[in-house]
Formats: structure tokens, sequence, C-alpha cells
């Protein structure tokens, strides 16, 4: 019984050590990877977070699509509109005919001032 136990325990125990081995070398890889990308793509990157930062101001739920261009700059219009997007914005449409984005996270914010301003006239 020995003689079967111990080499069926010494494979169970090789085969569980090179599993950890390969699934934290494949971890470190990916991390890795995913720096490459990061460092690849850092103007859009970076483009996004300023975006969100902007969009994000506790006073200015949206913003005009002119105002982001001129302290985004280096875009061209629709690639600026893709980012505002991949930011998680939407664009909305002034009276006026001017262009308005805002996060969508910040929708209920947006309609609780409305109704807010709306109680005061």
């Amino acid at each position: 019984m020995t003689e079967i136990l111990l080499p069926t325990l010494a494979a169970l125990i090789g085969t569980a050590f090179g599993g950890l081995i390969t699934y934290f070398t494949q971890r470190q890889q990916l991390s890795h990877n995913l720096q490459i990308l990061k460092e690849t793509y850092k103007t859009d990157f970076m483009a996004e977070e300023t975006a969100k930062h902007f969009l994000s101001h506790k006073s200015h739920i949206d913003r005009s699509f002119d105002v982001l261009q001129k302290h985004l700059g280096g875009f061209e219009d629709d690639e600026l509109r893709k980012i505002l997007v991949r930011a998680g914005a939407i664009r909305v449409y002034r009276e006026d005919g001017s262009e308005w984005w805002r996060l969508l996270s910040r929708m209920d914010e947006y309609i609780d001032r409305k109704k807010t301003i709306s109680k005061a006239y």
C-alpha cells in the first residue's frame, strides 16, 4: 500500500507545486502586459482621466464641448468625442444648439438639481 501511496502523493504534490508556479508566472506576465498596454496608449488613458476629472467637478455637472476641447487639446473633434464616451459621458444639446457633455453616473444629481431649481420658481 505504501508503494502505491508514496508515488501518488509525490505526483500530486509536484502537480500542485507546478500549478502554483504557473499561476504566479502568468499573473506576473499579465501584469507586465497590462503595464505595456498602458504605456502604449498612455495619451488615451490620460485623456480619459482628464475628461473624467473635468466632468466630475462638484459644482459643474456638465461642460461645454468647447471648454473640454480647450483643456484637452491635440485631438480632432470626433476623436475627443470618442474619448468622452469611453470616459462614461453622454452628449446633450442646449436650446441654443451648443454641445454639452456630462457623466452618465451624474444623471441623478443633474435631475435632482433641476428639480430644486424648478421648485424655486
